[in-house]
């Protein structure tokens, strides 16, 4: 016979992170701020966005940003390079914008297409302005104890920011980190040790088996392996917090585009043994997006009182 509690468990549903409504919050944060800092220096903070060809998902990312920053204020400038640019002239326009002052933060759209070198153009941005926090000096701060990054990267960041508006305390806790990659995994698992978590991360090497019972401890799961509704229900801790990282498009003939986009967690599972799960889309993506631009005025803030 089932226990009153597991009664609960059964009818209980996650609570449902609104990555959204968390970034609107900020962006509107972000507006006031701008405007006092336009207002005290007479111009508005910088954003160099740099796309290398015509990637769908790249352009579709770019607008997204560049409409984010016209909502809040911060001035736009706009890098489209050809498909066929060379490397050399990918790091001439970085140089140009490293050396522009109306230019406080530079993103390059990754990935580059193959035949550029990511680590050799990201190494060129400016430390001041690398709002992506992508560079290695960035990287290597955010690793170590007692260093602070100029910018932390804005995935990472935005994942821990739905972890603190939601009330969710990271000290002490046990996360796991599902996924290594330069851009969310690896960034992700520092920021969450220097919260003072306790953090595994498992990835494409580590067994199944292992993955799964790993998964199955943690207080918090960061979700970024790039696979659809990897994840299962019966892997999840009840009552833990799930952020959701993944991505992923996966063919929905119901739909106009062909295609509808989850995560890695298969939501529909988790979110009946999660305490709180954020959903895709509209869980971490516009908090990458808000990350950003608090990246932006940061960065615009150190250097206009200098």
């Amino acid at each position: 016979m089932e226990t009153s509690s597991e009664v609960q468990q059964e009818n209980k549903k996650a609570s449902i992170i609104d990555g959204k409504a968390i970034a609107q919050t900020i962006h509107s944060e972000i507006t006031a701020e701008v405007k006092l800092l336009t207002e005290k220096y007479g111009k508005a903070p910088g954003l160099a966005v740099v796309i290398v060809g015509s990637r769908k998902d790249s352009q579709t990312y770019v607008n997204m940003k560049r409409k984010a920053c016209a909502e809040v204020g911060i001035k736009s400038f706009n890098v489209d390079l050809p498909e066929q640019s060379s490397e050399a002239e990918v790091i001439a326009k970085v140089h140009e914008l490293n050396a522009n002052p109306d230019v406080h933060g530079i993103l390059v759209q990754l990935p580059l297409p193959s035949h550029i070198g990511e680590e050799n153009v990201l190494s060129e941005v400016s430390i001041e302005k690398d709002v992506d926090g992508f560079h290695p000096l960035n990287i290597g701060k955010l690793a170590m104890k007692g260093r602070e990054p100029l910018f932390q990267p804005c995935t990472p960041k935005g994942c821990l920011e739905l972890l603190s508006h939601s009330g969710i305390s990271v000290k002490g806790k046990r996360a796991v980190v599902v996924g290594r990659s330069n851009i969310v995994g690896l960034p992700v698992s520092l920021l969450l040790l220097k919260a003072d978590a306790t953090v595994t991360i498992v990835h494409s090497r580590t067994s199944a088996a292992d993955s799964e019972s790993i998964i199955r401890e943690a207080d918090i799961v960061i979700a970024a392996a790039g696979q659809a509704n990897m994840i299962k229900g019966d892997w999840i801790k009840p009552g833990a917090a799930v952020i959701d990282v993944g991505t992923n498009a996966v063919d929905d003939p119901s739909r106009k585009s062909g295609y509808r986009l989850v995560g890695d967690v298969d939501f529909k599972q988790v979110s009946k043994v999660a305490g709180w799960i954020t959903p895709v889309p509209g869980g971490v993506g516009p908090m990458t997006v808000a990350m950003l631009l608090r990246n932006t005025l940061d960065g615009a803030k150190r250097t206009m009182s200098q």
